[in-house]
């Protein structure tokens, strides 16, 4: 029997072992909630997505993809797709992405991308409206015991790019990314603060300058 409440409070960690927190995801009250499952923790994310993370999140996605594209860096992104590691993590980040050599390593067809069976992505990218203390604390540890490649941080309020590598179960700060070689913060976080006044078609035509 579990002893989890009925309902479980958003956007904090609330112990649990893995069979409750899949008891809880397969609810279909959770069922357009963002789950993330770590170190015996589950947190369920139900807090709508507003405007200016909604916009960010575009900006982002469209910067890296002109980016790989124009430097012909073979990529694939994920869009809050699930990844699993059963018995002991899952997350559902903003963005996520699989590049170069792992580009075409999950197959179409794939629901849930099970780690135990696929590398993890490259690139991990969550968007921090309310959740940039979490996002730089648990959620960073999650994603280096998954050992991505490379974790961003999109922090919505202050207008920045908090970029890491991830190596021998650590990260450090970068300012350039190295999973997409050449693509610097700052030229990230420009975009973003031209589109606090600028439309998204005028800033994907600077960001085209700049990688061109």
């Amino acid at each position: 029997m579990s002893n989890l409440p009925t309902k479980i409070k958003s956007d904090i960690w609330m112990p649990a072992t893995w069979e409750e927190y899949i008891q809880i995801i397969e609810n279909t009250v959770y069922e357009k909630a963002r789950c993330y499952y770590y170190d015996g923790h589950l947190r369920i994310e139900m807090t709508p997505i507003g405007n200016d993370h909604s916009l960010d999140h575009t900006i982002i996605i469209f910067a890296v993809n002109l980016y790989a594209t124009l430097k012909g860096i073979p990529l694939n992104g994920r869009d809050n797709c699930t990844y699993r590691q059963t018995g002991f993590q899952e997350c559902q980040p903003d963005i996520s992405y699989y590049i170069s050599e792992n580009s075409q390593v999950i197959p179409w067809g794939t629901s849930v991308i099970n780690l135990d069976d696929y590398p993890s992505p490259e690139l991990v990218i969550e968007v921090a409206n309310t959740s940039l203390a979490d996002d730089q604390g648990q959620k960073r540890l999650l994603y280096e015991d998954l050992q991505v490649k490379e974790y961003w941080i999109v922090d919505v309020q202050n207008v920045r790019m908090l970029a890491f590598a991830i190596e021998n179960g650590g990260s450090r700060r970068i300012s350039e990314s190295l999973v997409l070689p050449g693509l610097g913060m700052p030229v990230l976080e420009e975009a973003l603060r031209q589109s606090r006044t600028i439309n998204q078609s005028q800033v994907g035509a600077w960001l085209l300058q700049q990688f061109q």
